[in-house]
């Protein structure tokens, strides 16, 4: 019995954790003063794990004056602990696009009082 407690515990030990999948309905807007210019939102299927996330869908396009689109969208990101106040995080984010696919990063630092 020991035996096989010892070899669950590794095999738990060994295998990375996702908390996956998961739904993230997002929506963005930008503004240039109080000149609306848009909305996107995202709807979003996703997978995570304790310290990444990927996930992805279609995007509702509705920029202001003009019909909407819908596109595919998606991002990756994740953190790394530097200590046990201080992380980095980063994402990589696109959309694509009738001409033209946007891409999109993230990067930061965040200390914990």
């Amino acid at each position: 019995m020991k035996k096989i407690i010892a070899i669950l515990s590794a095999t738990a030990l060994g295998a990375p954790a996702i908390a996956g999948p998961y739904v993230n309905i997002e929506a963005n807007s930008g503004f240039s003063g109080s000149d609306y210019s848009g909305t996107t939102i995202d709807n979003h299927v996703g997978f995570e794990g304790s310290n990444w996330y990927v996930q992805a869908g279609p995007s509702l396009v509705l920029n202001d004056g003009a019909d909407g689109e819908v596109e595919l969208s998606g991002k990756v990101g994740g953190s790394v602990p530097l200590s046990e106040n201080l992380g980095i995080y980063g994402e990589l984010s696109f959309i694509t696009g009738d001409e033209n696919n946007g891409y999109g990063t993230k990067a930061g630092v965040k200390y914990s009082f």
